[in-house]
């Protein structure tokens, strides 16, 4: 058995549309049964909120099958201090996850500052979490991402709020959301699977395939999102393969390729293109 950790921006959609051929891919493996989740390091939405946009899509999937940065954060503080409290820089997504898990909403003495997206941060709400912080808070980041796209463009992420804090409050962040080993970790235990059993689908290599590489998972690089083909060759760390989009997979050959102990080479996995223009590559050789 096989599974998969997959991002959505870049990989699923760009913006409001969906990329070609993504829905065959994933509605392919409900019809097969096999194990997924879709992860984010957006903590502004619920799960729910993000299934209802992917079948919106065309996309065959649950809330069960969606896996936050928001979800993975308020876990990991259940854990580390359980029905304990928080101030909250973010938006619904990040509230509803911390709620769940038993944590209070406070803004006066908390014991943790907790940072997500948003579109509503002021610097008020800054100058109000960096006094907690130089109280004694702990400050906690759903992700790092310096920004977060929309159709718009770019604007500010989680990242550039943090770092306004660290920058300020002489702190450094513990940050739950890919690429930290917590959130990838946990997601896979979801699912069920071993560590050769889980394979990573992302667009990004600071993220997803980093995340991928430090826990031991197979990686595959999607070049519909941020990566060109030209940058992957100035990282340290290589994903097992690279493909123009997850249109150009097929579950059934990737479950013959990576259930194989050998890690896969360029000659292996060439035939696995879909389309005239895939672009497929490995790792090693």
């Amino acid at each position: 058995m096989i599974g998969y950790l997959i991002d959505m921006d870049g990989v699923i959609y760009r913006g409001g549309h969906l990329i070609p051929g993504a829905d065959h891919f994933i509605n392919g493996l409900r019809r097969a049964d096999v194990p997924f989740r879709f992860l984010t390091n957006n903590s502004q939405r619920n799960r729910r909120d993000i299934a209802t946009r992917l079948q919106r899509l065309g996309i065959d999937v649950e809330e069960e099958h969606v896996y936050t940065c928001a979800m993975a954060t308020a876990r990991f503080l259940a854990q580390q201090k359980p029905r304990g409290t928080a101030f909250v820089i973010g938006e619904g997504g990040l509230l509803t996850a911390l709620h769940e898990s038993g944590y209070s909403i406070v803004d006066k003495d908390p014991d943790y500052v907790v940072v997500g997206e948003g579109r509503i941060i002021s610097f008020e709400m800054v100058e109000a979490a960096l006094r907690m912080i130089l109280g004694g808070a702990k400050l906690i980041a759903t992700n790092l991402d310096p920004n977060c796209p929309t159709e718009a463009g770019l604007r500010p992420g989680c990242g550039a709020t943090v770092a306004m804090l660290e920058t300020a409050g002489g702190v450094k962040a513990f940050s739950v959301g890919k690429p930290s080993p917590y959130m990838l970790r946990a997601a896979r235990k979801e699912l069920g699977l071993t560590t050769d059993q889980t394979i990573v689908i992302g667009d990004t290599m600071e993220t997803d395939i980093l995340g991928g590489v430090q826990l031991g998972f197979k990686s595959i690089l999607v070049l519909s999102g941020g990566t060109n083909h030209e940058d992957v060759e100035s990282y340290a760390y290589q994903p097992h393969m690279i493909v123009n989009s997850i249109a150009d997979l097929e579950h059934e050959e990737l479950f013959r390729e990576f259930s194989n102990p050998v890690v896969p080479t360029r000659s292996r996995i060439a035939n696995l293109a879909r389309g005239p223009h895939a672009l497929l590559t490995a790792a090693a050789e």
